[in-house]
């Protein structure tokens, strides 16, 4: 449409032209003593017009000329610039794909341009990183002072170093970002890491939890990290009841009723004398996960001759436990201290007969041990050494 308007424009005024050179008898004379020049107006226009064309042509060669240097100049700057920008993608690339001595090369090309110079230098330091060259690492780093660069200096510094397990190293730097205000998700997981490795497990079981609400940590990778640390927690407070009591009474509900953090949770209270507690822990734990390390443990819940609760439980769980090998192994050592011989004889052979063969050898041997020692306790020695010898063939 515009096209259009154009081309009619320009036949309208071409049609204007012509009906206005056509009736135009009009003349121009000059007078230059003694010349007289007389012209046609349409002459003397078309002169002017002509004059005009060629002054700006002769202004606009010159200007042009004059300004070819400067664009000379601006055309390289701005080649350079361009080779500079194709650079910096190379090295990413590279960096990425793993070719680290070519991602350090392309950065150093990338350097040309200094608007994005120390950009390159973070990729150069961490190709150098991942190729172990700590030297040429600090060197490239040390290119990096601009202050709006300084927390991407700091973060890459941290993750170098705690991938070099200097923590502490790391934990310095991670100290410097912080007081700049920095809270990043990437500072924490590297954080972890760093703890991780100085086995500060107070630090690992809260950066665990945070990362693990803001869903920057797999389900799986976070259960993992807060047993770990909970398990080294609890051993560290095994032999005060009060600060165990106080920890444990710390764990959020689904850390308690994991198996890896309640069995030894239970362990230390049973140890300590709080038989209660530790009968509490693995009657919750088990009420949520079913778990074989949970149902063993039971066994040492119980006071001395005050096994009875316990054996009313675990008959409770055989309802709907009906072939768990490690509940009758569990219930007959509990009959076994109540001194229930024939019952806790008769949970000891179901208990062999549900144990698999190849999972639960470790079970099966145990469990002729204590058959050995109720055949003992009831004057059957024949039928004891004859368990002793298969829970040795078993061990075997």
């Amino acid at each position: 449409m515009r096209l259009l308007f154009w081309v009619a424009v320009l036949f309208g005024g071409a049609v204007g032209l012509a009906l206005f050179t056509q009736f135009n008898q009009s003349n121009l004379v000059l007078f230059y003593p003694p010349y007289r020049i007389e012209l046609s107006l349409n002459l003397a226009l078309a002169l002017l017009l002509l004059v005009f064309f060629v002054l700006w042509t002769i202004l606009s060669t010159v200007r042009h000329l004059s300004e070819m240097p400067r664009r000379a100049a601006a055309y390289r700057e701005r080649n350079r610039m361009l080779k500079a920008q194709s650079s910096l993608r190379e090295s990413i690339e590279n960096l990425f794909a793993g070719r680290f001595a070519r991602a350090e090369r392309t950065a150093r090309e990338a350097q040309v341009w200094p608007e994005q110079a120390q950009t390159a230098a973070l990729i150069g330091a961490m190709a150098a990183h991942r190729m172990q060259e700590s030297e040429r690492r600090d060197a490239w780093l040390g290119q990096v002072t601009a202050p709006e660069r300084e927390q991407a200096r700091l973060v890459s510094l941290a993750e170098m170093l705690a991938d070099n397990r200097d923590a502490e190293g790391a934990l310095e730097t991670i100290a410097q970002l912080q007081a700049q205000g920095g809270r990043q998700i990437q500072v924490q997981r590297i954080a972890l890491r760093a703890h991780q490795h100085l086995k500060n497990w107070s630090e690992v079981l809260r950066l665990a939890r945070s990362l693990e609400k803001r869903n920057a940590l797999h389900p799986v990778l976070a259960l993992r990290l807060k047993q770990m640390a909970c398990e080294a927690l609890l051993d560290e407070r095994r032999h005060d009841a009060q600060a165990l009591n106080e920890f444990w009474r710390s764990l959020s509900a689904e850390e308690r009723h994991a198996a890896r953090i309640a069995e030894p949770a239970a362990r230390y209270f049973s140890a300590l004398g709080r038989q209660q507690e530790a009968r509490r822990i693995v009657e919750e734990a088990l009420r949520v996960n079913w778990d074989s390390r949970l149902v063993l443990r039971y066994a040492d819940c119980a006071e001395a001759g005050k096994a009875l609760p316990l054996i009313q439980q675990a008959e409770k769980w055989l309802v709907q436990h009906p072939a768990d090998a490690d509940l009758y192994y569990t219930l007959g050592v509990l009959c076994l201290r109540q001194q229930l011989w024939g019952k806790a004889q008769s949970c000891f052979e179901r208990a062999l007969n549900y144990a698999d063969p190849e999972e639960q050898r470790r079970l099966r041997v145990r469990t002729h041990l204590a058959l050995a020692r109720l055949f003992e306790e009831t004057e059957r020695p024949d039928e004891a050494q004859r368990h002793y010898r298969e829970s040795a063939l078993l061990a075997s």
